[in-house]
């Protein structure tokens, strides 16, 4: 087959699956359709949940039966983990599955603390910077002009200087912020990605013929932005919104870690590395489990990302297996073609050489193929 009839068959394949679907249809079609980014979702689903239902979180209740700032005597020698997935007994969760601290502290409760704290700030983190972002972005690509100018130097003047930097010395200026406060601060400087990316989309929509006729009909400013140029840029910014909660949870992570970020009594999973570093090489289980998390979560959001972005994308397409080419081949030499689950027709195959040989020749028999 050639490539201009692989080209035919793929564009064939893939308009009779989105065939009748809506815009949403499709981008939910496809997302589903991504496997990383599924497992990922469930995932992080699954860690939201267990953070929240176990120690609780404001006036819902938990089940988990110790807190994170409660103290007590030491269950096994050294604060060891009661957790046993094998050996004499079996499966054993025990009192303190993640293990305690010096100070008799359940490490479980206190890395559960850590994952809301950091969720916080993460979403807080991408709320404020993704609001920011659209509104300097759309606003410059709109209008241009001086005003363009204005906000483009705006925005590099916070390029140029790093976040992490920033962060540090506000937090040192302030003593220990509260979650919140952290991540607005953070939010207030990590928009300028997305800005850029917006006012691109907007001077490209600027020049549509759509925005020309709303436009002719009278329409304000406000609205031709809000109504019919945004709508057309949530692809964009759906995407880098998401990536932005990773990089807003390391970057929580690495200010924590450095000591300018939360801060003790509260608990983040950053100041549980920093403060639990010393003890790597004793007592590893107080640092490996807050860790673990920082990593799962992570990668479960920007898994999540690499799936809307593929889903967004209407460059994207499904490319059809070489068993399906085959199969949809045989069926619709069989004079079939209307029952073919590809939905690809003949005359976009090459079918002027016999399906036997063709089979043949690309390493099945052709009754293995019958029977599938």
């Amino acid at each position: 087959m050639s490539n201009t009839e692989e080209t035919r068959a793929e564009n064939e394949l893939e308009l009779r699956e989105v065939a009748g679907l809506s815009q949403g249809q499709i981008v939910r079609k496809r997302f589903f359709r991504h496997k990383a980014a599924m497992i990922s979702l469930i995932v992080l689903a699954a860690v939201i949940l267990l953070a929240v239902t176990s120690i609780g979180w404001g006036p819902l209740p938990g089940w988990w039966k110790f807190g994170y700032k409660e103290t007590g005597a030491l269950t096994l020698p050294g604060g060891r983990p009661t957790l046993q997935l094998w050996g004499e007994g079996g499966f054993q969760i025990g009192d303190h599955p993640f293990g305690q601290d010096e100070l008799g502290r359940d490490n479980f409760a206190r890395v559960m603390r850590g994952i809301q704290t950091s969720l916080t700030v993460m979403f807080i983190v991408a709320t404020v910077s993704t609001a920011i972002g659209i509104l300097i972005g759309a606003i410059a690509g709109f209008f241009r002009g001086w005003l363009d100018t204005l906000l483009m130097r705006f925005t590099e003047l916070f390029i140029v200087v790093p976040v992490l930097i920033t962060g540090a010395v506000l937090g040192k200026l302030y003593g220990s912020p509260t979650p919140v406060i952290l991540a607005i601060a953070l939010g207030l400087l990590n928009w300028t990605g997305l800005a850029r990316l917006v006012r691109a989309e907007f001077l490209s929509l600027r020049e549509r013929e759509f925005v020309e006729a709303a436009r002719v009909a009278g329409a304000s400013n406000t609205r031709i932005i809000f109504k019919h140029m945004l709508p057309n840029t949530i692809a964009v910014i759906i995407v880098n919104s998401t990536l932005m909660l990773s990089s807003a949870v390391l970057l929580e992570t690495s200010l924590s870690y450095l000591g300018f970020g939360i801060q003790a009594p509260e608990v983040s999973l950053g100041n549980l590395i920093s403060e639990y570093q010393s003890a790597f090489a004793t007592r590893p289980w107080l640092f490996w489990w807050a860790g673990l998390f920082i990593v799962t979560i992570a990668l479960c959001v920007n898994f999540i990302g690499d799936g809307l972005r593929d889903a967004f994308d209407p460059r994207q397409r499904r490319v059809p297996t070489v068993r399906a080419l085959r199969k949809a081949e045989l069926k619709a030499q069989l004079g079939a073609p209307e029952a073919t689950p590809t939905g690809i027709a003949v005359d976009t195959l090459d079918a002027d050489r016999p399906v036997v040989d063709r089979l043949e020749s690309e390493g099945d028999s052709d009754g293995k193929d019958s029977k599938n």
